[in-house]
């Protein structure tokens, strides 16, 4: 077949080119980009949740570490109070027999 020298363009062809030049600029400029933004900010906001996780983790750990020390403080002076109050006993009753042997 021959070139046709006077061919004419299909103005439906044209139109259909043109609006899906339009579909593909409203997708990029209205659809994706915004999105790209807003998925950026999530990020950062993720970074940020996982900063303030690992702060209150670190917290959490000195708290814990605070309590346990405690206890064994609260344990060490039990055990010393109960041995000082069986010594007083002690002493109570030496004192009890030395006065019982002086009348």
């Amino acid at each position: 077949m021959a070139d046709r020298p006077n061919a004419t363009i299909p103005w439906f062809l044209v139109a259909a080119s043109f609006v899906l030049l339009l579909l593909v600029l409203y997708v990029l400029f209205v659809g994706y980009l915004p999105s790209k933004q807003r998925v950026a900010g999530l990020e950062a906001e993720l970074k940020n949740l996982y900063r303030r996780e690992a702060e209150l983790q670190t917290r959490i750990a000195q708290q814990d570490q605070r309590y346990a020390l405690r206890e064994r403080q609260i344990s060490a002076l039990t055990t010393e109070r109960d041995t000082l109050i069986r010594r007083l006993e002690e002493l109570e009753k030496l004192l009890a027999a030395a006065r019982g042997q002086r009348h």
